[in-house]
Parts: C-alpha cells; structure tokens; sequence
C-alpha cells in the first residue's frame, strides 16, 4: 500500500527544495517535481510497488549530496537513492514521499592511476561507461551483468552486485578500492583511498558495500582493474541427468581456470527457440544446459579443454556439445544465456535469486523442483544461473489462464517453502540483488535475530534518524 503523504511531509520537502536553491547552489534543472519525473525516479524494475515521491533531487558534488542529507535530517525526511534503477528487489523504489536522489549528473570518471591499475569514478558512471574506458587503457573491468548498459556503479556498490563472471572475478566488493560516502548523518567520509594494504583498525568501506543506501550515499569510488582476457572461448553442452552437469562442472575446474559457468534447463531452450532470437545450439534436445567460458590463448589450453570434453563424453555425463571459434560464434552462444530473462518476461514469472554452497546445489534444485510440483502442478519453473558460484535463479512462470494476482498469491505460499529449504541449506534468499522492500520479509531465513540486531545498532549508528532509504532490508524498532 501506498503511504499518504502528509501537509507536513509535504512543507518540509518544500522547505528542503528551497534551501537548496537559496542557500547550495542548486539550479533549477536539478529539482523536478513534476508527475512523469516522479514515476520515473521514484522505482526500479519491481512492479510490486506503486512509486510515490516527493521530488526527484541531482546533485552534481559530494558537497551537495551532504547539503541535502543534513536538510533532511534537520526536517526528518526520507532519501532513496536512485542509480540505474534495473534492481530487482525494490531497494530504489520511493513509495512513501521521500525525497529520491538520483546520481544521474555525478557521472565522470576522475583519475586514472596507471601502477596502480586503479581509476576514480563518480556514482552515477555506468557499468559500461567503466568497462569501455577500462578497454581504453588496455585494461578489464570483469564485474558483468545483462543490465550492465544502464546500472550505475553507485548501485552496484550499494547491492554488491555480481554477475556472469563471479566464478573467477568475484562480487563487486573485490573491485573497490575506496569509496567517498555522505553517511546518515550528514558527515563526508572517505573510506581505504585505494589502498592494497591498510590496517589501520575497521574496514568501513566494507559496511556500505551491499548496503542498499541505508547507511548513507556512496559518491566516489577507487576502482581496480584488471588485464582483460585473452581469446576467451565459450562451450555450451547438453546433460540428460543434473548431476552431470556438477561432474562436468569438477572435470573442468580442476584443470582449467574458468571465466564462467552458466547453467539453464529446456524450459529456457523451450521459450528462447519459440522466441525466434537465437539459434539451436545444437539437433538434440537435453534437460540441462551449461555454458562455460575460458581463456585460451595457447595451444595447449585448447588441447585440454578437447581432452576433458572428450572425457567427459565418455563418461556419459555430456550428450552433445559445440565450442565457438571465433569471438563472433561466442557472442551468439552467449545470447543462449543473456537473452532468458527477456525472453520470459512475457510469461510473468515470479522470481527468485538464491545461493547455496555449491556442493548443496543438486539437492536444493530437486527439493525446489518437488514442492513446486506437489503444490501447484500447473505452474512452469524455469531454471537459470551462474551455477559455477552456487547462484540460481528460480523462474515461476504463470499459466496463461491464471490472473496475475492470482498467480502472485500463489507463490507467495510457495516463498515460504522456497525459503525454509533455503535456510535448510543454510543459503542466502538474495545471492545478488539486494533485500530491499521484496525480500526483506524472508530476511531472517538467511540472517539470525542476533545478526539483524547487531545490522540495526550500525544503522543506528551512521543514520540516528533513519532518513536513509528507510524500509529497505529492515524495520527499525
């Protein structure tokens, strides 16, 4: 439900947008109060809630982020940061008349440190804005997602985000060197300044990495960067039994330093082919898929790469297989997993991002698969993932004949088993999107009482008005 906002919520933001033009310089472009602005800046791609803000605001400087913050501690309004808005668990979205700050004009990429390997960035600088300069240098920026044309860096530090290549490269949280922070408070804290080796007590950075805009709002960071792979090469192969696809999962990464290990079933081969947009990967049509991807810039590489294909073939755990030769047929097979998302968008599937230990992903599936099964026969499941780092995505599709209300009721019955088996496993019920508004109910399956405790008395800490995307994660008491 959509909170009302009130005649003093109302005359408070009023008086914050005043001072920030009287008394901090703020031009009138970077205010809007109009309805379409609101709409826009007030929600991310969640469709559970309705946006409803008070003013979208877009400070061009730290200086003015902290202006705002300490206007809105002394008026006790609510800030929700806005970067891309592609997350998945409403942590971006306003829905109570709060004050949205959107990164949009904090875009530029600073300095560039060649020995360190390590550039400056504002918030708002896109994901590929930051990968394509990486390029410019001969470097990598390895951090890679579908969104990555659209996410802000300052959201995916928010949410620790992760992506295709975890499975070598890691989260976010392994690229950020520093980070420049407006806290809850109001206070300008500037966090490691890209140090390798700092122990000087307390690593704060690390506090507002994954925290969703509670604690404050990133507005600088010091990012590594990497060598860029070379002559990367993609298989994709085919397995009747899911428990061949972790044999062949443990052949590869005992003897090859993969880049990604990508998983889907049929359903999403189903839906892709019907789609029209990619092509077969090859005639046979198995249960399960994975694509992996490897760099092998030397004969040899390849060599043992065809060898534990081959092996892997006569063991009976693959049934058929293709590997790019050029950099364009890997793009193509690639789309085989970039384009599921979009291709199910059509069916309305209800979503859910988990993580389990790897050694645990086989039996959590069937467990999945089982009580989906026994309690709504008539529902779909498309499964999807980044495999290689215990990371599944569990697609829910709606029947066609079924309203979508309807259908949303059903699986949040099903949530409650998704997430206990979830907690049977000891998982995560967010492995990459962040908790925000949607899962926040399913918090404790993953966190004790004890953690979410002490999580409030930091919060307590750095934003004692609780004015920093507030309802996001947690209720404070």
């Amino acid at each position: 439900m959509t909170a009302p906002i009130t005649a003093n919520n109302t005359t408070a933001v009023q008086a914050i947008l005043d001072s920030l033009v009287t008394q901090y310089q703020f031009d009138p472009t970077q205010i809007r109060t109009d309805l379409e602005s609101l709409e826009h800046w007030g929600k991310d791609w969640t469709k559970h809630f309705a946006p409803s803000p008070s003013a979208i605001v877009f400070p061009k400087t730290t200086e003015q982020v902290q202006a705002l913050v300490l206007l809105a501690n002394e008026h006790l309004v609510v800030l929700t940061p806005s970067g891309g808005r592609t997350g998945l668990s409403a942590g971006a979205v306003a829905a109570n008349g709060e004050i949205v700050v959107s990164m949009d004009k904090m875009n530029n990429i600073g300095t560039f440190y060649p020995a360190d390997r390590m550039v400056e960035i504002e918030a708002g600088v896109i994901t590929q804005q930051l990968q394509q300069f990486a390029e410019s240098k001969d470097l990598y920026y390895p951090v890679d997602f579908a969104s990555a044309g659209s996410s802000q860096m300052g959201g995916n530090i928010g949410t620790n985000a992760g992506g295709i290549k975890v499975i070598r490269y890691g989260m976010t949280r392994q690229w950020i060197m520093g980070l420049t922070v407006v806290t809850g408070k109001g206070d300008i804290l500037h966090l490691n300044r890209g140090m390798v080796k700092n122990a000087t007590g307390y690593d704060l950075r690390h506090l507002f990495i994954g925290s969703e805009g509670t604690l404050g709002l990133v507005t600088h960071a010091q990012i590594k960067l990497e060598r860029p792979p070379q002559d990367l090469t993609v298989m994709v192969l085919g397995m009747d039994n899911f428990s061949d696809v972790m044999n062949v999962l443990s052949a590869f990464q005992a003897k090859i330093d993969l880049t990604a290990f990508e998983f889907f079933d049929s359903v999403a081969i189903d839906k892709l082919m019907a789609h029209g947009q990619v092509q077969e990967p090859f005639e046979s049509r198995p249960k399960f898929y994975t694509l992996l991807e490897f760099e092998a810039p030397y004969e040899p590489i390849m060599d043992k790469a065809m060898a534990i294909f081959e092996e892997c073939m006569e063991q009976g755990w693959v049934v058929d297989g293709v590997m790019s030769q050029s950099i364009a047929q890997a793009q193509e097979l690639w789309k085989l997993r970039e384009h599921i998302s979009e291709t199910i968008s059509v069916f309305t599937p209800y979503k859910n991002d988990v993580s389990v230990l790897i050694t645990h992903v086989p039996d959590f599936i069937n467990d999945i698969d089982t009580i989906v099964s026994n309690n709504y026969p008539d529902f779909e499941v498309c499964w999807f993932g980044h495999i290689g780092d215990g990371n599944l995505h569990l697609n829910i599709l709606k029947p066609e004949a079924m309203s979508k209300d309807d259908f949303f009721a059903a699986c949040q019955l099903v949530n409650k088993f998704v997430f206990e088996t979830v907690q049977k496993y000891g998982g995560s019920v967010s492995a990459e999107h962040g908790v925000g508004m949607t899962k926040k109910p399913y918090l404790h399956y993953s966190r004790s009482e004890t953690e979410i405790e002490y999580l409030k008395e930091i919060k307590q800490v750095f934003d004692p008005n609780n004015i920093m995307n507030r309802g996001k994660i947690f209720d404070m008491d």
